[in-house]
């Protein structure tokens, strides 16, 4: 969330960003609601002072034996008692009015952002790795898992409908293992804190990382009015929700491994063949919690120890410096990963880092105080994927894919396997 203040100091600016995401001017009309909600509360302060004051003047005027004024004071209080629960409501009006304006405003991209609509505007940063070269044609993940006969799309719909996905035997370990390599390198190597935390969260957590209000129809919903996370972004991010936290103790660096849940509203017709883009997927995710001097660096930090996940599977990706209309709502810079997937010749992304400012330290109400100092300043949060599992499954198995349709295991996800070196077809 922006900050009010700011806004009407920097009209001009907010609505120059919002042109860069290309998103309609809004200062005006959030500066209005502000007006709205200062005049209504000015309107209550004044009567609340009056009745306050008219009250000590009936002692007043009772001591006096002034009857006659007396109930006259008596009477205007008792008319301000009267019209102040309709003031108090013009007032809760108002400020609800202001702070959902507020919510819905993305966050202001940082200068170096490049300015673009959408994808295409994209600047790559660097590439890393090398395609493979073979002598066998590619083959798309599906087709792969298919044929091994150990990823079923057809009992998946059978159980759940469309964007689900079944895997078995070794298929089922290997993303298994992915999985844990991802925990084990952030977690030993990276600095990263292993939290298991749930996948359900109230509402209030969606509106701290800025799901909620706007992208309410992308989150699945419980019959008792939590949602799934989409990402474990929420869950470890609102850890320090309404706290203060010691800024020497900064940053926080939490990671963790869990299934994503979402609802693909804005998707019909993308990606339907295979396991791209799904309801229900898992991804470990990384998420850090600094001051305002250390955020820039953090986000660079953070997406070399994504990268280092890539590298360490030998895989060919590069890092893409997202523009102004492809960033997320939260983001002020974004960088993805996009690795490369033979069987659709194509980049896709399997890890997107973002650095987020104040904007949801704001919405959480979640501040920092430095040992010397008297105020609170608000956090500064970023997020990262490290990285998103299932595509990392797709990417290894395209990949690692051999002449006669076996996955070799790459070398650093033999620990995990128990022995086995080579996915081959079932018997």
């Amino acid at each position: 969330m922006l900050d009010i203040k700011w806004i009407r100091d920097n009209a001009d600016a907010l609505d120059a960003a919002l042109a860069k995401r290309g998103a309609e001017p809004q200062a005006a009309n959030v500066i209005a609601l502000d007006e709205k909600r200062r005049s209504v509360v000015q309107l209550l302060q004044d009567m609340q002072s009056r009745r306050n004051s008219a009250s000590k003047e009936i002692g007043a005027a009772m001591a006096q034996k002034n009857a006659a004024l007396a109930e006259s004071l008596k009477a205007e209080v008792a008319t301000i008692k009267e019209t102040m629960p309709a003031a108090e409501e013009d007032e809760r009006q108002a400020s609800a009015g202001l702070a959902d304006a507020l919510s819905r405003l993305p966050n202001i991209p940082f200068d170096d952002v490049p300015v673009g609509t959408d994808e295409h505007a994209n600047v790559i940063a660097r590439t890393t790795g090398d395609k493979p070269r073979w002598n066998h044609p590619a083959r798309e993940h599906y087709e792969i898992g298919e044929a091994l006969g150990y990823m079923d799309f057809e009992r998946a719909a059978k159980l759940s409908g469309s964007r689900f996905t079944v895997l078995s035997g070794p298929l089922a370990r290997l993303e298994r293992a992915l999985g844990q390599f991802m925990i084990d390198l952030h977690t030993t190597e990276h600095g990263y804190t292993e939290v298991s935390s749930p996948l359900m969260v109230k509402a209030e957590a969606m509106y701290g990382t800025g799901q909620l209000p706007k992208f309410e129809e992308d989150l699945f919903k419980t019959t008792d009015g939590r949602y799934l996370i989409p990402t474990a972004e929420v869950t470890l991010t609102n850890l320090v929700a309404g706290e203060i936290l010691e800024q020497e103790k900064l940053p926080l660096r939490f990671t963790a491994l869990t299934p994503s849940f979402r609802s693909e509203a804005g998707s019909a017709g993308r990606d339907t063949r295979g396991m791209l883009r799904q309801h229900q997927f898992w991804k470990c995710e990384l998420v850090s919690i600094t001051d305002a001097d250390s955020a820039v660096a953090e986000h660079e930090r953070m997406t070399a120890c994504a990268e280092e996940v890539l590298k360490r599977l030998g895989l060919h990706f590069r890092t893409m410096a997202l523009c102004t209309g492809d960033m997320g709502f939260s983001a002020r810079k974004t960088y993805d990963l996009e690795v490369w997937l033979p069987g659709q010749d194509t980049y896709r992304e399997i890890s997107s880092c973002s650095v987020c400012g104040d904007f949801q330290g704001r919405r959480m109400n979640a501040r920092y105080r430095g040992k010397d100092d008297k105020g609170t300043t608000f956090v500064h949060t970023l997020n990262g994927s490290g990285t998103a599992v299932g595509r990392c499954l797709i990417a290894v198995m395209e990949n690692y894919l051999n002449e006669d349709g076996s996955i070799s295991i790459p070398d650093v996800l033999l620990p995990y396997m128990g022995g086995l070196k080579k996915i081959e077809k079932a018997a």
